[in-house]
Formats: C-alpha cells, sequence, structure tokens
C-alpha cells in the first residue's frame, strides 16, 4: 500500500481542516498517481473535497467510526477492514487525514511526497526522521506563484 500528501516543512499536512496552500502541479501528479486506483480516506477528509463527493476514477475506501452510507464510497470502520479492502485492488492509496495516515502507516510501503513551505496544525509522521524509511527519490525545488514545493518518494527501509 503507498500513502500520497503534500507535507509543509514541519511535516504538516493541513490547518483549520483543510490545505491552506495548494499547487496546481501536486493536484496533477496527486490525480496521475492515484487515478485508477483505490484510496483509503477520512470522512473529515473526504469532507474537504469538491462537494464533499468521493472522488471519481478510484475506489474510495472511506475509513470512519461512524455508522455512515456514502454514495460511491465503500465505508469501513477499522484499519483491518481498511485493508482488507484495499487488497481487493491492484494499488491502494492513503490519502488523509493525519489520523487515517497514523492508523495505517505500519501497512504503508512506499509514500509520495510533496514538500511545500508553509505550516500546519495536522501532520504526517516525519518519515525522514524516522529510521524505518528512507527518501528513494527526491526531485528538484520548484516554484509556483511564490510556493517553493518539490516531489519525493520514500520507501520503508528493508
Amino acid at each position: 500500500m503507498d500513502a500520497i500528501a503534500a507535507v509543509y516543512a514541519d511535516w504538516g499536512i493541513g490547518a483549520d481542516g483543510t490545505q491552506p496552500v495548494t499547487v496546481r502541479a501536486d493536484r496533477r501528479r496527486f490525480r496521475e498517481l492515484t487515478d485508477g486506483a483505490a484510496v483509503i480516506v477520512g470522512r473529515r477528509t473526504l469532507a474537504d473535497f469538491p462537494g464533499g463527493r468521493p472522488l471519481r476514477g478510484r475506489h474510495n475506501i472511506v475509513l470512519t467510526t461512524r455508522d455512515l452510507t456514502i454514495p460511491g464510497a465503500e465505508v469501513v470502520h477499522s484499519a483491518a477492514e481498511a485493508v482488507e479492502a484495499a487488497g481487493k485492488h491492484d494499488r491502494c492509496f492513503v490519502i488523509g487525514g493525519a489520523s487515517v495516515y497514523r492508523l495505517l502507516m505500519p501497512y504503508i510501503d512506499r509514500a509520495f511526497i510533496t514538500e511545500l513551505r508553509p505550516v500546519s496544525d495536522s501532520f504526517l509522521p516525519n518519515l525522514a526522521a524516522d529510521g524505518a524509511w528512507t527518501l528513494a527519490e527526491a526531485g528538484p525545488w520548484l516554484d509556483e506563484d511564490g510556493v517553493r514545493y518539490r516531489f519525493c518518494t520514500y520507501e520503508r527501509a528493508k
């Protein structure tokens, strides 16, 4: 299973329940990597999507403790159920939020990270400081509308 996230300098992934800064190139990369795959997302993160609806072109697995029916999504209530649902697909990405990343981190083998430079109040575990992960690839620093970013891939150390 893979993870994909845009992280800020402090490994934050958002503030006030949303991504305060977005980069078009990051959104494009997200679409390209996750298209046709399963994605695991938390209920609150799903609510931040356009219209609060599941992403088109992907099998949406929503991890929540609430008893909900979400049109266009498979609802699961535990990490075990999420992993089982993900196992039915060739590719699966954990796409947030913070509690979903933390819960599923033991099952993630690769993380596609876009590093941005603002600050946050919601966090992804700092893979750069975690000896269980290695930086497999880091692209050059780029700039979009004054926001510095780069694409990185982290892999679980063997």
